[in-house]
């Protein structure tokens, strides 16, 4: 919509949707699906331009980042690898003609099978794969290359997959330096570069070893580390601006860049999560969703949602039931499920593998429904013009 001033990027398992927002935050409507049905694991927007990438695929469509410059009416595809489609129609002509398709080389070949991540740094465009690869484009996606610092890490070798796979999951870019990021692997951990991604550090040390004694859970912390299946990344801006992660097993806050981890678990229902987003202002406010374990279910604890809030870092934890269902809920928040925008009170959304998004305008105290039956949610961002404050988008 012209007059829209918010819009929240969903990414579900049959395209990518955009929901337009206005000032009051009270009326949305969706738009979608686009992106030719792909999975769609993230999208994000460029606040400045209103430009959008989406990324995706999959063993039958190959890996791919889609892009608009129009405000998500029109995409278009840039193919990274080949799927099982491109085998198909390269040995079927007729199948071929009918969906259209040309025979064009990929520059990954059948490297990898999905886009998982994506991010906007200084005038780069980063995505991470599955399996496990870092890729930056200079050319806003047109062409892409990979980051050999990474891929060539020592620790390379040891890295091993979570259930979902060995996925590039999180790119969290520092706003005052685009040469310094960190990214989440499932299950590698989390790693920093300080120069752009020629070298890479992998940070996963525990600030209090002792967190790491006493629990027997294959993916808790051990040996001096946090358990490495990280699940999601955020950082923080404001009050020291810490790192936050959800990671298989516990909540966890780093004061130092990640070179060591605070265990802030405590208070919480349960240890297992995916979804973190950080305050835009306040370094010390952060939500998160936690869910009833690995081999439970994967759902809200007693089966009650409730979005849980910390006003100090994780030394203390709320539970935020408003609006939410309180008896026989079963879904789950994903990794990159949960965003914000950047108004005053914040607003929170996060969206559900059942196909419905929720959003608050006063900082999680209530909440409404403002999509339902979408496909699985798998990703929500949010798409603010720069210094917004009710200025339509286009």
């Amino acid at each position: 919509m012209s007059d829209a001033t918010i819009r929240l990027l969903v990414g579900t398992t049959k395209g990518a949707f955009v929901l337009d927002g206005y000032a009051d935050r009270a009326r949305w409507e969706v738009r979608g699906p686009f992106c030719d049905g792909w999975p769609i694991n993230h999208v994000i927007g460029d606040r400045a331009t209103g430009a959008m990438w989406a990324g995706g695929g999959g063993d039958w469509f190959g890996a791919g980042v889609w892009h608009s410059g129009d405000g998500g009416r029109t995409w278009k595809v840039t193919k990274l690898t080949t799927g099982q489609l491109d085998e198909w129609a390269a040995g079927d002509p007729e199948f071929a003609e009918s969906i259209g398709w040309t025979e064009a080389p990929t520059p990954f070949g059948a490297d990898f099978s999905q886009v998982w991540s994506l991010g906007r740094v200084g005038g780069r465009l980063y995505a991470g794969t599955k399996p496990a690869t870092l890729l930056v484009s200079d050319d806003d996606g047109v062409t892409w290359q990979a980051v050999k610092g990474l891929t060539d890490h020592p620790s390379a070798s040891e890295w091993g997959p979570g259930a979902a796979g060995l996925v590039l999951h999180t790119i969290v870019a520092d706003p005052e330096d685009p040469e310094k990021m960190w990214i989440g692997i499932s299950a590698a951990g989390v790693f920093v570069t300080e120069d752009g991604g020629v070298t890479w550090e992998r940070r996963n040390d525990l600030a209090d070893p002792a967190d790491g004694e006493g629990n027997a859970h294959p993916a808790a912390a051990s040996d001096g580390h946090t358990g490495f299946c990280v699940h999601h990344v955020e950082r923080a801006t404001g009050d020291g601006a810490p790192l936050y992660q959800q990671n298989h097993h516990g909540v966890w806050r780093s004061n130092d860049d990640g070179h060591s981890w605070h265990n802030i678990t405590a208070g919480l229902p349960s240890t297992f999560g995916f979804a973190l987003w950080t305050h835009p202002r306040d370094g010390r406010t952060i939500w998160t969703v936690p869910l009833n374990g690995d081999s439970d279910g994967r759902y809200p604890p007693d089966a009650a949602a409730a979005v849980w809030r910390s006003r100090d870092g994780g030394a203390s934890w709320e539970a935020q039931r408003a609006g939410l269902p309180q008896k026989a809920c079963f879904f789950t928040v994903l990794r990159q499920g949960m965003s914000g925008d950047r108004l005053d009170p914040a607003g929170v959304y996060f969206g559900t593998n059942t196909g419905s998004v929720f959003a608050s305008h006063d900082e999680g105290e209530t909440w409404d429904e403002i999509a339902r039956h979408l496909p699985t949610v798998l990703a929500v961002e949010v798409l603010e013009p720069v210094g917004s404050s009710g200025a339509a988008i286009g």
